[in-house]
């Protein structure tokens, strides 16, 4: 069994939606192995995925690269991933199978408070974040390289409670499909609309906030 990386938080219907878009993503990613997957939820949201077959291996590996994994051991310098649980003016907590406390020192990601970077990046509740585990423990140096990407561009409205595909359908019904670049999937129900040239993103995040009960962070950009 693996245990990814990111979580599956919502309730009722929503929950049947992402567990289904969940499935049509992993057939994706290992659907050329021989093998059968089992979809489940841990009593921390986390996602478990069971596989079986003569490929098990292999398979488990792909979607250890692709969504990261949860373990239960932890050693000093390795490279792992969390979600974005919390945050205060000392640092931000990462739900790893564990809380995992960074101190704002260890950020990386310029001047300002958590708070503040936290706006600036548009860093949403259970976003999936690479760090470094230790005393204290880091972002991984590919995690700030990434959100140092984000306000590089048109700018970026961040979405979480929503598959990408609930996104992508929120954009077109609220007519702002010509506005966009792309959806980009950071975890199942965390997701970044890539804004087209311009596109205001507190424009299209106030477009389109009356039809998503979510959390939405604009990323505003430097073109």
């Amino acid at each position: 069994m693996v245990v990814l990386a990111t979580k599956c938080y919502v309730e009722g219907d929503a929950r049947e939606r992402s567990l289904k878009s969940l499935g049509s993503l992993i057939d994706n990613a290992v659907g050329d192995l021989h093998v059968e997957s089992e979809i489940g939820v841990r009593s921390d949201d986390f996602v478990t995925v069971t596989i079986t077959g003569e490929d098990a291996i292999a398979a488990r590996n792909v979607l250890r690269k692709q969504w990261g994994e949860i373990t239960d051991h932890f050693d000093a310098g390795e490279t792992y991933t969390g979600t974005l649980e919390s945050w205060d003016e000392d640092g931000i907590t990462l739900d790893a199978g564990e809380e995992i406390r960074i101190p704002a020192s260890e950020l990386g990601l310029g001047p300002g408070d958590p708070t503040q970077i936290r706006e600036r990046f548009g860093l949403i509740q259970h976003l999936p974040m690479e760090f470094v585990y230790g005393d204290p423990s880091r972002l991984s140096d590919d995690e700030r390289d990434r959100l140092y990407e984000w306000p590089r561009g048109p700018g970026r409205v961040n979405v979480n409670s929503a598959t990408r595909g609930e996104v992508r359908a929120t954009v077109n019904r609220a007519g702002h499909a010509q506005d966009i670049v792309t959806v980009e999937r950071l975890g199942l129900l965390e997701q970044s609309i890539i804004c087209g040239e311009g596109t205001d993103p507190p424009g299209l995040l106030a477009s389109i906030g009356e039809y998503l009960p979510a959390e939405l962070r604009c990323v505003i950009g430097d073109e």
